[in-house]
């Protein structure tokens, strides 16, 4: 089995990170999007991509977390100058998280609009997180020109029910499952993941958080994706090859 880890935070010192990426090649993970979020989590990215440059993907943004206020050039002037030193498969992680930090809405929704336009400015995938800002997420992506064709990027960790992955599948997006959908009170999640269909799919770790069960508890790694194929497959009646497959090539067709 081979399967393509498509969300991984990196910020271990070189001898965990490789010690965590054997791990991974160990368990059958042939492909790994290394993600960014912040400059810490860049900088994290970027030296696990340099160092497994077969292996790895790159994916650089700033996050929600990142938007202390309404004016996201700095960032955004950041970004450019991390692109243009080192090549990305796709921009992020960014969007909308309101449970945490509700106060700082307009700043975080003007931060993802500036990098939805600088993803469709370099004609990249965007990776998107979003949570309890369904409606807000909507209304940024529906109100940033996209002039792209084929797939816009990825929803990651969804969290969410059948009807917001719908509405992202109107919008040109892929709907990427974590650990969180093995959670013994995750059925509604499931349900979604029921339901997206095959072309659409991925499967992430998001390491290091969310580990899936049977290692709830334990700092997450990528080399635990097979447990969240293993969920995929019991849902949608199928097989953990036919999870791995179908999930690489949508990874493989998004990211490269």
């Amino acid at each position: 089995m081979h399967y393509y880890d498509t969300h991984a935070h990196f910020e271990g010192t070189p001898l965990e990170t490789a010690a965590l990426m054997e791990r991974a090649f160990a368990a059958g993970v042939k492909r790994v999007v290394a993600v960014g979020g912040s400059a810490p989590l860049n900088a994290g990215a970027l030296a696990v991509a340099q160092a497994y440059p077969e292996r790895v993907r790159l994916a650089l943004g700033f996050d929600r977390d990142q938007a202390v206020s309404a004016a996201p050039e700095p960032l955004v002037d950041a970004l450019r100058q991390l692109a243009a030193a080192h090549p990305l498969a796709a921009v992020g992680e960014v969007g909308l998280d309101f449970h945490y930090h509700p106060e700082t809405a307009a700043a975080q929704a003007a931060l993802f609009a500036a990098q939805l336009r600088l993803a469709d400015e370099w004609r990249l995938p965007v990776i998107v997180h979003t949570r309890e800002a369904d409606e807000a997420t909507l209304r940024v992506l529906d109100e940033t020109p996209w002039r792209g064709e084929g797939l816009r990027g990825v929803v990651h960790c969804f969290t969410g029910d059948k009807a917001f992955a719908a509405q992202l599948l109107d919008r040109q997006f892929a709907v990427s499952f974590s650990g969180i959908v093995t959670f013994r009170n995750a059925d509604m999640l499931r349900e979604s993941a029921a339901f997206v269909p095959d072309d659409r799919l991925l499967i992430e770790t998001d390491t290091p958080f969310l580990a899936p069960v049977p290692k709830r508890g334990q700092r997450n790694e990528p080399a635990y994706v097979s447990y969240v194929a293993e969920c995929l497959a019991a849902v949608r009646g199928t097989t953990v090859a036919r999870i791995a497959e179908v999930t690489r090539e949508n990874a493989a067709r998004l990211f490269g």
